[in-house]
């Protein structure tokens, strides 16, 4: 409805005209009446904290509406987090660059910027059991969900289960699904077990379907190409 239909509904006493109100539980109510609970809750403490420090309206209102940018951003980023299914814990910060020598910083700090999702690349990790590859690909998720990318964690035989749930689904309705429409699908544990035929054909029902639509991933390039490899040192 246009805002100037809204002013005359109210004219002619269709629509209940909103009261004025000067007190901090009318205004939460209406805040959140507007859906913007995370400045609903701060409004109080931000009200004393403007009037110690006479802000002016601009002030006041600048800081209300980014507390709740803020809250809304946390929200989405836990939200996303949780439908993402990556496990918790691995980050860019915890992951120890001193005691697995042969992944070099420099590439994943490129990486973090998400260039190549945002170009459609994959990338590859490759190495032995243990030497950080899962670590290092949640994490480039987890920064992923942080750069409004939507994301997909599967360890291999997780996805090859739901594909096979998935069989008899119409490509028309494919193409919702979480591994066919998220802008990062994240296998995990890829190559430890070799896979039969219908397995294969299943997968590359994923790839053939994320390939031309964007949302997979063009092939790695060369840069998207990491090999991680076992030292003395590597984390378990």
């Amino acid at each position: 409805m246009r805002i100037e239909q809204t002013r005359k509904l109210f004219s002619l006493g269709v629509l209940p005209r909103p009261q004025p109100t000067h007190d901090i539980a009318g205004l939460q109510t209406r805040l959140e009446a507007l859906r913007l609970t995370f400045a609903a809750e701060q409004l109080s403490e931000l009200v004393n904290q403007s009037v110690k420090e006479d802000w002016n309206a601009t002030r006041f209102l600048d800081r209300l509406i980014c507390l709740e940018l803020e809250g809304q951003e946390e929200r989405r980023v836990t939200q996303a987090i949780r439908t993402s299914h990556l496990p918790a814990g691995p980050t860019l910060s915890n992951f120890d660059f001193a005691y697995q020598p042969s992944v070099s910083r420099t590439q994943i700090e490129t990486l973090s910027t998400c260039q190549w999702v945002r170009e459609c690349h994959g990338l590859l990790l490759q190495g032995p059991p243990g030497v950080g590859k899962t670590h290092l690909s949640v994490a480039l998720g987890l920064r992923a969900i942080e750069n409004s990318f939507s994301v997909s964690f599967y360890r291999v035989d997780e996805l090859m289960y739901q594909l096979k749930q998935d069989i008899d689904v119409s490509p028309s309705r494919l193409k919702y699904k979480k591994y066919m429409a998220s802008d990062l699908l994240i296998l995990d544990e890829f190559g430890y077990e070799p896979l039969d035929r219908a397995s294969a054909n299943l997968l590359f029902r994923v790839v053939n379907h994320r390939y031309p639509s964007g949302s997979s991933n063009k092939p790695a390039s060369p840069a998207g190409r990491m090999p991680v490899t076992r030292t003395s040192k590597s984390p378990a």
